[in-house]
């Protein structure tokens, strides 16, 4: 006769706050500089369109792993360009940004008019932060092409490419794109690495689009989704 089994608790019964460290003495994690702070107070107001605030927060994340782990980048190219480079979608009608970035791209022009129109308004945000003249026009320069341009101009040009696409691949870049689209959810994986794998230009941003596509993909796993 078996002997009744004793229900497991998940939860330790210790504190193991003590051993927790600071979080200066921990790898990857990511929280806006001052310097970048100040930047997205005056961008924030051109973001509020197509949840282009929040996907500019989580692709500045990705942008600042990315920089730490490739030489000849600079975070003060780098960073104030991500937080700033769909700043331009502001001056495209809403109804009008879906059919500009849909898959078959029915709008290039308006595409292209987000990156001139962002390039603007990174030009008056950074002169207005007093930002150096040469900073200003480089990180301008990337933001005018950072989706139609199909080469980088540069390390930190690559950089902010690679962000912005790999943004799709994240738990809210997928709800955001199925819910854009009307898709489910295996179909919105499907057309993110349909248009994010092929296009990345640097090994750790296709090492971090396998990671999150991996991740992805055993959510919607059979075994996974049997779990609850």
């Amino acid at each position: 006769m078996s002997l009744p089994t004793e229900s497991t608790s998940t939860r330790y019964a210790a504190d193991v706050s003590a051993r927790i460290p600071p979080r200066d003495a921990v790898q990857g994690i990511v929280e806006l500089a001052p310097r970048d702070r100040a930047i997205w107070e005056l961008a924030a107001p051109h973001l509020d369109v197509r949840d282009n605030d929040v996907h500019s927060l989580y692709a500045y994340g990705l942008a600042a792993a990315l920089q730490a782990l490739l030489p000849g980048s600079r975070a003060e190219i780098v960073l104030p360009a991500i937080l700033l480079h769909d700043t331009g979608w502001s001056t495209v009608p809403d109804k009008l940004i879906l059919a500009a970035i849909a898959p078959g791209g029915g709008r290039p022009d308006l595409v292209r008019r987000h990156e001139t129109e962002g390039a603007r308004i990174a030009r008056q945000i950074l002169g207005s932060l007093d930002f150096p003249e040469t900073d200003i026009e480089e990180i301008a320069a990337i933001i005018d092409g950072h989706d139609s341009r199909p080469e980088a101009l540069s390390p930190d040009d690559a950089i902010v490419k690679d962000a912005d696409k790999l943004w799709r691949l994240t738990p809210h870049g997928l709800r955001t794109v199925q819910g854009w689209f009307g898709l489910d959810a295996d179909q919105a994986l499907r057309l993110c690495c349909a248009r994010v794998h092929d296009s990345l230009f640097t090994e750790p941003a296709r090492a971090m689009a396998r990671g999150l596509a991996a991740v992805a993909s055993l959510d919607l796993a059979p075994e996974r989704t049997a779990l609850g």
